[in-house]
């Protein structure tokens, strides 16, 4: 043997012994069984890990992040993917059950997985860490005793956005860039909680607000708590509603409950809740594609809520819609905007305390109109912006404040009424069906919150103040 085949040969070895000895794919991952609990009841925690032990920590979100339970030996498998994971779940055993405790006060608690080992026996000896995070909420076992705000979070559009298995009801970040139109509960999630509502929760929470939490699907399925409130918060990306949501939504506030959309892009989709609330099904610009189209019973057609075909604008329960907003600073969209309102009527109520005047900009520091806004079909009589009400917006909407907003033809021009190279805008506008309905038109609200500026703190405290009391 020459020295060539010799140095090859120890190479050969030396590339065994490491690619033997080296360790697979070191991962913690999971979900629960439920996406909001009340004291009482038991969370089943459905894990997967490469490790067979590893910790949780649970910690309640808020102004202060407050530490509430936490284990080292949590014991779980390493369980398979099914192909079908991101449309009927990942169908995992239960791992852990945790009772949660009666002083758990009602609010939005992280689960914050770790596994962590030394490396390879022989090699690799390195200190390695995996660490994921879930969430689930719990509510008030008495609603309306501590607080009467309730703050229900956008979890369907939390679960839309999820491509954990390999798609979500979007294709531009889904396998081979295909979208999706079932998305189940039963995965690994990805939470859009820190983006806007956490901005909103800390300001709140600092400002000594109490909120009382829920999730999408407590709308649709525990719509009783309802009773129990004077005013409902919508914070951020509220896309995804199904039906009985919004049946029950509009029946508070018939009923005289009031209700704040500091948010955008709100109820721009209908879906609908499949198997029990475990998964959501939007056909979205597909509709042809849902079974319920060739049905030609409408009502309940997973598309644009402003649909002709449907026939029940998102406008008429907030006022405003994204087929008359857009985009601001986004997808191309008036970037280069000043991401402020412009004041149209300074005498309202919800501008009380600001000093704002007529023709006046705010909160285009934080850039509060930004990412995705809804707004209302208007015309200009005497200088100012009136709705025209031909989209849904009910009669007695005030328009208080505007700014400019643009659909990307990409998104909108599937719509077969849709109008080619129309500018829309973001507004800011109340009106009163029973109860009062407000409406910033933004999904960036709570930056402005986040950013400390008192225009947009006073205007937020007005709207709390006089729908909470």
């Amino acid at each position: 043997m020459n020295l060539k085949t010799v140095c090859l040969f120890n190479l050969l070895l030396w590339f065994n012994q490491f690619s033997l000895s080296a360790q697979g794919d070191f991962f913690v991952e999971g979900y629960t069984d439920e996406l909001s609990y009340l004291p009482g009841e038991s969370v089943q925690f459905h894990l997967s890990s490469s490790e067979p032990e590893i910790s949780m920590k649970i910690v309640r979100l808020g102004m202060q992040d407050v530490e509430k339970w936490m284990s080292d030996s949590i014991k779980t498998g390493n369980y398979p993917i099914p192909e079908n994971a991101s449309t009927h779940g990942c169908q995992w055993p239960v791992s852990f059950s945790l009772e949660i405790p009666s002083d758990w006060k009602s609010g939005y608690y992280e689960v914050r997985l770790k596994a962590s080992d030394r490396g390879g026996k022989f090699i690799q000896r390195n200190k390695r860490s995996a660490e994921a995070t879930i969430f689930f909420v719990v509510r008030n076992p008495n609603p309306g005793n501590d607080t009467k705000i309730l703050l229900q979070l956008a979890t369907n559009t939390y679960n839309a956005y999820n491509n954990w298995g390999g798609s979500s009801l979007y294709g531009f970040h889904g396998r081979a860039n295909l979208q999706g139109h079932r998305v189940s509960f039963e995965r690994p999630g990805n939470s859009l909680f820190y983006r806007w509502e956490y901005d909103f929760i800390k300001w709140a929470e600092k400002e000594n607000i109490p909120l009382d939490y829920a999730v999408n699907l407590d709308l649709e399925f525990h719509p009783e708590i309802l009773d129990h409130y004077n005013l409902v918060l919508s914070v951020g990306h509220d896309e995804y509603w199904s039906s009985l949501m919004r049946d029950h939504l509009e029946n508070f506030i018939t009923k005289g409950g009031n209700v704040a959309f500091l948010s955008g892009n709100s109820v721009c989709w209908q879906v609908r809740s499949e198997d029990g609330g475990k998964a959501l099904t939007s056909w979205k610009q597909w509709y042809n594609m849902d079974p319920v189209f060739q049905t030609q019973k409408y009502d309940t057609l997973s598309t644009l809520w402003s649909h002709h075909l449907i026939g029940r604008p998102e406008n008429e329960l907030t006022g405003v819609g994204f087929l008359f907003g857009g985009y601001h600073k986004s997808h191309g969209q008036f970037m280069d905007g000043s991401g402020a309102y412009t004041v149209h009527r300074p005498s309202h109520w919800i501008l009380n305390g600001t000093g704002l005047t007529k023709d006046e900009e705010f909160g285009g520091k934080n850039t509060i109109v930004g990412y995705e806004c809804d707004g209302c079909e208007m015309t200009w009589v005497n200088g100012l912006p009136e709705p025209t009400h031909r989209d849904g917006t009910p009669e007695n909407f005030v328009i208080v404040a505007t700014a400019p907003a643009r659909w990307h033809p990409d998104d909108a021009e599937w719509y077969d009424e849709w109008e080619k190279g129309r500018t829309g805008a973001a507004v800011i506008g109340t009106y009163t069906r029973g109860g009062t309905v407000v409406t910033v038109g933004s999904t960036d609200w709570a930056h402005g919150l986040k950013g400390d500026d008192p225009v947009v703190e006073k205007i937020t405290r007005n709207i709390i103040d006089r729908l909470s009391n």
